[in-house]
């Protein structure tokens, strides 16, 4: 007898399916091994056993070894092992099935001895468009090569199972609620443990280490007697936790707080609170904010109905009059697209700060806001300073947006985004409970019965039927066949790696590189005029080799390119137009960041000819400035709202503190050339109603003293080349309908004074090239060209003097001369850098000489701004401000404008090389929406998205628009 209960081929026998006796078949899938925490299950055993006593069914499962209930458990409830599932009808898993694993052919009726199709249960992540998840939904439609797509399965999303007023039936949220709880009280122990105060919650029980949700509480209601006996610790003051969300996971937070001496209380009360030196100690205080507590219009008035309909009008005051009271905060509320945030980077110093003043008026040292655990995940959502999400192995990390001060303390996040397998054995019961009800429907219709009032609610549910999309998923169908063009045509006729060609080594490559280098199917190589460059770029990678190159050997370059699928240049501007040559004649498609310049424009025609993108205008400015303008300005159109006024201002400069006591105010993350030769740029544009023209030659005199794009940086603006074009690429309307368009770049001030200086005194001069001795005999020799006469000497005395004939009057000397000694363009005591041997322009002896005197050193850091203001008009005539803004440091890893300058390139690279781009000729970003949304999608995973806001525009507004008008009457 013990041979038999352990033998699995006799029990598989026992439960196996008689030819008499019709049965249907439900498999229990194994989850992907790789999801090493996942280890829930769709079913029960007890449910395994119910539903074959009730119904009948046979059930297969699959052995796995780290589900949360064992294989004989369910072999014990009547299930039998199965190694494929390949008899199931009925196909029940957790998340996605890996694509290998996607049971497709269809099976035997076993009561009309027909085939029929599968049914497929999971949580699909495909029903948003998810890119990574289309090969998966591809398994479920239709393809030339299959005979009767009416048998593909049938896909059913348990996100999609609601009832009839539209509230999901199926789900994990309030077990979402528990375990957040308890992860971010657990991770605020540590960081009060790092304070140097243990306290009570250093016991707190991490879900995960004890076996059911009964055991958990009883640990954590030990954690509550403690405090009702002890007390928290004084340094902290009153422990006041915040929680937001009305919902499931909110509901589950205030179930498992029960175990603790709660005393809850409203935000009206937690000034007195927080403040009062007699508040017990020996409670915890929980203010569960509504809605209403902290969103509301310019007016003060909160309306629900009037907030789900217009978002847009409301402002939070959550950094204000909730956070700063709070020891923790627990967000239970999800954010979308058009809502107000909790709470934005821009507002968390301001949180904080108050948080220090409440704790010091308090007497508390540790400070208040010390941690959130945001249930949620909604990465740079309601609480725009989350960056990414975390692991139970890893759960919380401290955030620091960028303008947060040095002064100032980073916040501890917790941002578990599988917290309901923490509860794996509690959660997969509860799911399991609700899903039998479906599945007893689903048996009923493969049986043919008739329909009950659950069919209703499975049919709302598929995503996928008969080999075509369902419903409101019909939209689904371009993700799935751009994935198809691009992926799996290509996996049927070739196995070889696609191959990227990066021209360039510089100083914004890295990114690019790494960001290419993620997918496995790209071989990059990385070809520079610098061999060890290209290598220290390459090296830590499988998939990336390095080549050295010059540029004038065509003959090479055209190899290299004929070799590739795609181009990327990353070279100074003057090469790209020979490089898109050589990529026409080996019709192989190129990328690059830069301006459209008039001759790569001249090889449109050819290379529509030849069937090749030349896409250009993808970094940063130009690039990410197009990208993210141009999906405003489509979102104000489908609003229906009339753009008036168009501003964009961009700048990469030095953090503040790696800008002090340098000339210029500004250090190279980019090509000194490329600044350089900027400056000598004219410009034309429209402001307050009149059209500009500024030659080249009065370009940087013409300059904008403040530009108000940022609440903590003083800067100066500069026009940038012509704006007048960008009415019709950005389609704002007719010229003379807009008061303003316009587009800058940004410094800090005094930046355009010194440039203009030097561009007075001859070092932008592009003609004429020479050789030097030594730095100091730069200026001397530019002088001599400008005055047409000998300057007696390299000396301050002689340059100055000379200098005086071709400055501006006004010129402060003392600045002038300050910068000569510290750029070594006059003997100093300062260290000189060596001089470029060769013969070449002026303006490339100082972009020589920029590089290195201006470089940035291991421990600076830069700082990228990008900003755009449109002013729209409604219906009514009434005008709005909305602004877009992209604020970005640099780190170790990499520069601020390396970041946005070689990412933006290596995801429309990738779209381009993946078939989702279908324009051919010379164009920019904006020329597809599949390329301009996949890049921002890009930018936004790698925390780079960007932050939109919107006021109303009164007779008091300070906007860009006026304050640049303002300025330029009064110059």
């Amino acid at each position: 007898m013990p041979l038999l209960r352990r033998s699995p081929v006799l029990l598989r026998r026992c439960h196996s399916t008689s030819a008499n006796t019709p049965k249907l078949v439900i498999g229990i899938r194994k989850e992907d091994p790789l999801r090493v925490w996942e280890r829930r299950a769709p079913l029960t055993p007890d449910a395994v056993h119910r539903l074959v006593k009730s119904t009948g069914v046979d059930v297969l499962i699959q052995d796995c070894e780290r589900r949360a209930f064992s294989t004989p458990d369910y072999v014990k409830a009547g299930a039998q092992v199965h190694k494929t599932l390949e008899p199931a009808h009925i196909v029940l898993g957790i998340k996605e099935t890996p694509i290998d694993q996607v049971l497709t052919t269809p099976v035997i009726s076993p009561w009309t001895s027909k085939p029929v199709p599968r049914t497929h249960l999971m949580f699909s992540h495909t029903i948003k468009g998810q890119p990574y998840n289309m090969q998966l939904l591809s398994k479920f439609l239709a393809a030339p090569s299959l005979p009767d797509p009416r048998l593909l399965p049938r896909l059913i999303d348990y996100e999609l199972l609601m009832d009839d007023a539209g509230k999901r039936t199926v789900g994990f949220g309030w077990f979402a609620g528990v375990a957040g709880a308890l992860e971010t009280l657990a991770a605020l122990s540590q960081a009060l443990l790092q304070q140097g105060v243990a306290s009570p919650f250093l016991h707190t029980p991490r879900p995960h280490t004890l076996p059911n949700l009964p055991a958990i509480r009883r640990a954590f209601r030990a954690v509550g007697d403690n405090i009702t006996e002890h007390g928290t610790p004084k340094s902290l003051g009153p422990f006041v936790i915040g929680l937001t969300g009305t919902g499931n996971v909110a509901q589950g937070v205030l179930s498992i707080l029960a175990e603790l001496p709660i005393v809850q209380v409203s935000v009206k009360d937690l000034p007195a609170l927080v403040s009062n030196p007699n508040t017990d100690l020996h409670k915890i205080y929980l203010v569960h904010a509504r809605s209403s507590d902290y969103f509301a219009r310019s007016d003060g008035t909160y309306c629900r109905d009037d907030y789900y309909a217009n978002p847009h009008e409301y402002r939070s005051s959550f950094h204000t009059d909730v956070a700063p009271y709070l020891t923790t905060l627990v967000n239970a509320v999800g954010w979308s697209h058009g809502f107000p945030r909790l709470i934005i980077n821009e507002q968390l110093p301001t949180t904080l700060e108050l948080a220090r003043k409440v704790a010091a008026v308090s007497g508390n040292p540790l400070g208040r806001f010390i941690s959130v655990g945001d249930i949620s995940c909604d990465v740079h959502g309601g609480l725009e300073f989350l960056t990414h999400s975390t692991t139970i192995c890893d759960p919380f990390y401290t955030s620091r947006p960028a303008n947060l001060p040095s002064h100032l303390p980073g916040v501890q996040m917790m941002a578990v985004d599988i917290l309901p397998t923490a509860l794996p054995i509690d959660a997969s019961t509860h799911f399991s409970n609700v899903l039998v009800p479906y599945l007893e429907s689903l048996i009923a219709s493969y049986k043919g019965s008739d329909q009950d009032k659950l069919e209703g609610a499975l049919g709302r549910a598929t995503v996928a039927r008969e080999g075509r999309l369902v419903g409101k998923h019909t939209w689904l169908g371009e993700k799935v066949e751009a994935w198809r063009e691009s992926s799996s045509g290509k996996a049927q006729t070739t196995t070889r790696k696609q191959r990227v060609l990066l021209l360039g080594s510089g100083m914004v490559a890295g990114p690019a590189v790494s960001e290419i280098c993620k997918r496995g199917d790209i071989e990059l190589i990385v070809a520079s005029n610098s061999l060890s460059e290209a290598e220290s770029l390459t090296g830590r990678y499988g998939n990336a080799s390095a080549a050295s190159i010059d540029m004038a050997d065509q003959v090479v370059v055209g190899n290299l390119i004929g070799q590739s699928d795609l181009v990327i240049s990353l070279l100074p501007v003057p090469f790209h137009p020979s490089v898109a040559e050589l990529c026409i004649k080996q019709r192989k498609h190129l990328v690059t960041a830069s301006y459209i310049s008039p001759a790569m424009k001249d090889l449109h025609e050819r290379a529509l000819n030849s069937d090749v993108l030349l896409l250009n205008e993808i970094g940063l400015d130009p690039g990410i400035d197009h990208c993210s303008a141009i999906s405003l300005l489509q979102r104000l159109r489908l609003e229906n709202k009339r753009v008036v006024s168009f501003t964009s201002f961009c700048g990469g400069v030095p953090a503040p503190v790696s800008a002090e006591g340098i000339p210029l105010g500004y250090r190279f993350s980019w090509s000194p050339r490329g600044v350089l030769s900027a400056a000598l740029n004219g410009s034309r544009f429209k402001l307050g109603g009149k059209n500009r023209e500024i030659p080249g030659e009065k370009n940087l005199r013409s300059g904008f003293s403040n530009v108000p794009v940022s609440d903590v940086l003083k800067l100066e603006g500069i026009a940038n080349r012509d704006s007048i074009p960008y009415a019709d690429t950005y389609q704002l309307g007719k010229l003379e309908d807009l008061r303003t368009v316009l587009r800058g770049t940004l410094r800090y001030p005094g930046f355009l004074y010194l440039m203009d200086i030097f561009k007075s005194i001859g070092l932008l001069d592009t003609e004429a090239p020479f050789t030097i001795d030594d730095w100091s005999s730069l200026v001397r020799i530019t002088l001599k060209r400008k005055l047409g006469v000998n300057i007696g000497s390299n000396d301050l005395a002689s340059v100055l003097s000379a200098a005086k004939d071709v400055i501006p009057a006004t010129t402060d000397i003392y600045q002038l001369q300050t910068a000569l000694e510290y750029l070594s363009l006059v003997p100093s005591s300062s260290p000189a850098p060596p001089v470029l041997k060769s013969s070449a322009a002026p303006i490339d002896h100082f972009a020589n000489l920029l590089a290195q005197k201006l470089r940035y050193e291991a421990h600076e850091r830069d700082l990228v701004i990008l900003n755009h203001e449109i002013i729209a008009q409604d219906v009514s005539g009434r005008e709005e401000v909305h602004s877009s803004s992209l604020i970005t440091y640099g780190g170790s890893e990499a520069s601020a404008m390396a970041k946005c300058v070689g990412l933006p390139v290596a995801f429309a690279a990738l779209k381009v090389l993946d078939g989702c781009v279908s324009a051919r000729g010379v164009c920019g970003p904006a020329v597809e929406e599949s390329l301009w949304k996949g890049v921002l999608d890009g930018l936004e995973e790698a925390g780079l998205g960007m932050k939109e806001t919107v006021r109303p525009k009164t007779s008091t507004s300070i906007t860009v628009e006026g304050t640049l008008t303002a300025g330029l009457r009064a110059h």
